[in-house]
């Protein structure tokens, strides 16, 4: 992507985890649920019926522009979007055109750059159409969930940091607890901008609506430079218009065009009152939010991890949070507790993925084991995968490996006696010999006899080194 420089601004919906929707008070979470379970007449517009802010979801907002960098606005106010579709039974959109609550912000990537957020507003989303052939059937449940649309300004120059960027904001939302942040379940959703130019001046765009995961917006970005290059190499011009991805191919359709802006006809909604909001109600707000994932890059530092082992971390905000437990008691242990998260817990597909099932205490214990010889490493895994596979927080990691015949033995005592009655074997006799020489080869053998008789108990270490010094 040399010849043509590509710009690229993202819009993005997020789904608030609030539990009623944000004019209504009925169940947000329709995951599973009949179509048209969780609707109220105020989500049907049935004559009459007037709406109601939801304060969680004010707040919800608020954490969110926190968690960006951004202003928040003390006051803001909703505007009705006039638009008629099939899963939109007012007829309009309640939004936040001119006022959002969200104001100017930017979020710092962790290859460094750094992209600016233009404004975040809050709005309810519409309903969900399911199309089968020759009609569709409107679920309503969606209609009336709260939303922030975060609009980034255009500073995004590639594929790699348009997925970058939307992985990093994925991770806030959720260190922010703002969402659930279920992609698959479209609680956050990419709208991408793109275009490409030759020259300083910007070309047109087009939009890519409604991708559902990172891989999607980084495959659509390089499509889309491809196609609009060739266009452009062909001497044709760029459509300013709204494309669909289809993953399956790998390629953007045209779905509509923009050539012209649409009239939604913005005016103020008069149902819903102006958002006034106290300093000291954002001041509360930021002073209670939790560690966000720069904060954990920062701590983890020290730790000297593999830059992908960390993120892949950084995906789980539980996991973050008990890493940092483990650092304020032993940073030392840290860093094998890492390696455990990222080499054994997110690769193991059948485990429980309850991540707060093992405490920092019982992380720390366990550490301290392998670090103590008490036990193996490849022990110390076993052990650690029994505390999260089978629920059994309630047994120490001591416990466990107990249960598990799993410690090893440090006895000096014992271990000699077993090295003794090894080297005296006669099928150990040349083994043995070769050591006395200088052959210290040969001590593999050793070792591995003396471990089948303590069953796999004898720690390897140990036991090389006494052998070394009985036959020195």
């Amino acid at each position: 992507m040399s010849e043509y420089k590509i710009t690229i601004g993202i819009e993005c919906h997020v789904q608030l985890n609030t539990k009623t929707k944000l004019f209504s008070a009925v169940d947000n979470d329709a995951v599973d649920k009949e179509p048209n379970s969780c609707v109220s007449p105020i989500d049907y517009a049935l004559p009459g019926m007037l709406p109601v802010l939801n304060k969680a979801a004010v707040e919800k907002a608020v954490k969110a522009g926190l968690a960006m960098n951004c202003k928040i606005n003390l006051v803001s106010r909703f505007d009705r979007k006039h638009y008629y579709y099939p899963d939109l039974p007012k007829g309009y959109q309640i939004s936040q055109m001119y006022q959002p609550i969200i104001g100017a912000g930017e979020i710092h990537l962790p290859d460094g750059s750094t992209v600016k957020i233009e404004h975040a507003h809050m709005e309810e989303d519409a309903g969900k159409l399911t199309h089968y052939g020759t009609y569709s059937l409107v679920d309503l449940n969606r209609a009336g969930t709260p939303l922030i649309e975060i609009v980034s300004m255009p500073d995004i120059h590639s594929a790699a940091q348009a997925r970058l960027y939307c992985e990093e904001l994925h991770r806030l939302m959720l260190y922010a607890d703002v969402t659930n942040g279920d992609l698959y379940q479209g609680n956050m959703r990419f709208d991408v901008n793109i275009s490409i130019s030759d020259t300083d001046k910007l070309g047109t765009r087009a939009e890519i609506k409604n991708l559902n995961s990172f891989r999607s917006v980084e495959r659509a970005v390089e499509y889309e430079y491809s196609r609009q290059k060739a266009l452009l190499e062909k001497g044709e011009k760029v459509k300013q218009e709204t494309r669909g991805w289809n993953d399956a191919t790998g390629k953007t359709t045209s779905q509509r065009s923009k050539e012209e802006a649409q009239d939604y006809r913005y005016m103020p909604e008069p149902d819903v009152p102006p958002i006034a909001l106290e300093q000291s109600y954002v001041d509360k707000i930021a002073a209670n939010m939790p560690m966000m994932p720069d904060e954990f890059r920062s701590k983890f530092g020290v730790l000297n991890l593999d830059a992908s082992e960390q993120e892949a971390i950084l995906n789980y905000p539980v996991l973050a949070q008990r890493l940092s437990e483990v650092c304020d008691k032993d940073i030392k242990l840290a860093p094998r507790v890492a390696h455990w998260f990222s080499s054994i817990l997110l690769a193991e597909e059948n485990i429980d993925k309850n991540f707060a099932l093992a405490t920092a205490p019982e992380l720390v214990e366990l550490s301290e084991m392998v670090e103590k010889k008490e036990l193996s490493s490849t022990a110390g895994k076993e052990v650690f995968l029994e505390l999260y596979d089978k629920k059994n927080t309630s047994k120490t990691p001591h416990t466990l490996a107990k249960e598990m015949n799993l410690l090893q033995e440090n006895d000096e005592g014992a271990l000699e006696a077993i090295i003794d009655e090894v080297l005296t074997a006669p099928e150990c006799a040349k083994a043995a010999e070769d050591v006395r020489n200088g052959e210290m080869k040969a001590i593999g053998f050793l070792v591995g006899q003396v471990m089948k008789k303590s069953k796999g108990k004898a720690n390897p270490a140990t036991v090389n080194e006494l052998i070394k010094k009985k036959l020195s």
